[in-house]
């Protein structure tokens, strides 16, 4: 059955292709008389071909977008919406991208989420690598569909792996004792920093040395939540010399910097585990956060510095201001936990 005038055609190319009908239309002529066609794509059946020329004219779409590339419309994506993400989730979505590189030629209107799943099943790491990648190819397929690159979003079809149980076992005082005993060693400082402090892994990882007042001995920091954001944490005396260590590295711009950026958490983790195995400790970053709370509730710490130090909100937590007499009180209570 021939196709209306103008409605476009599927022609079959010669030669042994794995894709050999093209789909076309005729956007004028040139000097000689000659169609000058629009290629729309290539595909494996008349069929296929058929079907993607009924819905280029149902709703024709730019042709040069449809055959942007993942890493086009990564690098795309990323020029429009990383100015407006924090530094730390701008380092999770890179270090996702890494894992999709094997997929970045192909054009994404053609990327299937068996593909996306591949990447995050084979990343290697566990559930929060998998969720960074998995948000990213979220992100992306929604930044396709503003584009109209694509009109299905496959991302939804993936998994990732689920978030481990929490087993929160503190520190007990002969593993710190061991720590101390080895604080010289590479890294042990950072999680004697990490026990003396309460952060979180990726505050700790993003903590900037702007954000750090050697003179009053205050850490400013935070993500998370909004109590847990831009909250004060006194720097604790038996932990002050690893501060200044880090803090006066020459170009250092986080305490965890590597050539001028923050540590990932997953680069952390693996640094934590190889550090307390050497030792047959066993313990997991969020347990320094862990015993940390513990060890203040067992000095007798007031609740209310304790509660914003960590950054939870509570009833004894109003408003935070940090007066001085906020950050007396605050340092008051840090010190209660011995070395």
């Amino acid at each position: 059955m021939k196709n209306p005038n103008g409605y476009g055609s599927v022609v079959k190319l010669s030669g042994n292709r794995r894709k050999p009908y093209t789909v076309r239309k005729t956007t004028g002529w040139n000097d000689k008389g000659y169609p000058i066609y629009l290629t729309i794509g290539y595909y494996a059946s008349r069929e296929e071909g058929m079907i993607a020329l009924a819905e280029y004219n149902r709703n024709p779409y730019d042709v040069d977008k449809r055959n942007i590339t993942l890493q086009e419309l990564y690098q795309k994506w990323s020029e429009s919406i990383f100015p407006k993400l924090g530094k730390s989730l701008q380092g999770s979505l890179k270090s996702a991208y890494k894992h999709m590189k094997k997929l970045e030629g192909l054009k994404y209107r053609e990327i299937r989420s068996f593909q996306m799943q591949d990447t995050i099943d084979n990343c290697g790491y566990g559930y929060s690598t998998q969720a960074a990648i998995k948000n990213l190819w979220g992100y992306l397929d929604r930044f396709a569909m503003e584009l109209d690159v694509i009109n299905k979003m496959y991302s939804q079809l993936t998994t990732s792996a689920p978030v481990e149980e929490s087993h929160k076992t503190p520190f007990t005082e002969d593993e710190i004792k061991t720590l101390w005993n080895h604080s010289g060693e590479e890294w042990v400082d950072t999680i004697l920093i990490m026990l003396y402090s309460g952060w979180r892994i990726l505050e700790f990882c993003t903590l900037e040395t702007a954000n750090i007042d050697l003179t009053n001995q205050t850490m400013k920091g935070g993500v998370k939540t909004r109590n847990g954001k831009e909250r004060i944490v006194p720097i604790h005396s038996a932990i002050l010399k690893f501060i200044e260590q880090r803090f006066n590295a020459a170009s250092k711009t986080f305490l965890t910097d590597q050539q001028g950026n923050p540590m990932t958490e997953e680069q952390y983790r693996a640094v934590f585990k190889e550090t307390l195995s050497r030792f047959g400790i066993k313990h997991n970053p969020h347990e320094t956060r862990h015993t940390f709370r513990t060890r203040l509730d067992s000095a007798g710490a007031n609740k209310k510095c304790i509660d914003m130090m960590m950054g939870h909100k509570s009833k004894d937590v109003g408003e935070r201001v940090y007066t001085h007499k906020t950050i007396d009180e605050l340092k008051q209570a840090i010190e209660l936990i011995s070395r």
